[in-house]
């Protein structure tokens, strides 16, 4: 476990997330089993895998069922353990609905599962093929979902529990783009990004259209770092890949990926 100095190099904001991350690789250090983390989006595991140094007793894996899930639990373990699929203790529910009178949208089947009283931490990933709807959760919550979800709007539906092995191949359309900044303040990149002014990002996020990794934000000078994920209503999101170089005039270069509406 690193020292006190982690803290340093991530925002002040994510001091709890540090605090309970490491809290968990004590745990797993000092009871010398493995232990089962909430759902976790990229920046959490990237949190995580900053606090695990390479000779760590400790190891770190994570699984969301589908090759590139987005929201993925995690295990801290002991060097004898040897994560097993069944461990990560996932369920995928299949949403059964009239295809031919009814669309769906993530954020209404994401908001009547909200709506019935469920932490977004027992939620992965909701994936379509542009057809078909699954929903993987934590399989301690799934017949909860089965028994009280008969609708979402106006739509009526029907949750099943199916194999982890019927899951979809999900239809995501991420575009990956070079851009060029002066700086990692998250008005300059949130416009080279969607090729707007940086006063039309600062307008964004004074109307509160603007959440950095799934937290709303409002101030533009936030300095953004690796693997962080904006999401701007109306125009999709974007998470930061990596860093490839510096140019001779200072202009910093990065590959994001990208997810238009």
């Amino acid at each position: 476990m690193q020292s006190e100095a982690v803290y340093q190099h991530f925002r002040s904001a994510e001091a709890p997330l540090i605090a309970e991350f490491s809290d968990l690789i004590n745990q797993a250090a000092d009871e010398y089993r493995p232990i089962l983390t909430r759902f976790l989006d990229p920046r959490e595991r990237f949190i995580i895998q900053s606090l695990l140094p390479n000779d760590s007793t400790v190891k770190f894996a994570c699984w969301g069922v589908t090759e590139h899930a987005e929201r993925q639990r995690g295990i801290f373990y002991p060097a004898y353990f040897v994560p097993q699929k069944s461990d990560f203790e996932l369920a995928l529910l299949q949403i059964h609905y009239p295809l031919k009178f009814a669309q769906l949208k993530h954020s209404q089947i994401l908001g009547t599962i909200l709506g019935n009283g469920l932490q977004r931490s027992v939620i992965g990933d909701i994936i379509t093929d542009e057809q078909q709807w699954q929903v993987i959760v934590d399989q301690n919550i799934a017949v909860y979902l089965l028994d009280q979800i008969e609708r979402i709007g106006r739509t009526k539906v029907k949750f099943e529990a199916v194999s982890l092995d019927q899951v979809l191949s999900p239809k995501i359309d991420w575009e990956r783009l070079d851009i060029s900044v002066l700086s990692w303040r998250l008005d300059a990149i949130l416009a080279a990004v969607f090729h707007f002014s940086r006063k039309k990002a600062k307008e964004l996020l004074a109307a509160d259209k603007v959440q950095l990794n799934w937290m709303p934000l409002m101030r533009p000078d936030i300095q953004l770092k690796l693997q962080d994920i904006l999401s701007i209503r109306g125009y999709g999101r974007f998470k930061i890949i990596e860093t490839t170089g510096i140019s001779k005039r200072g202009r910093i270069h990065l590959q994001v990926d990208v997810l238009r509406k």
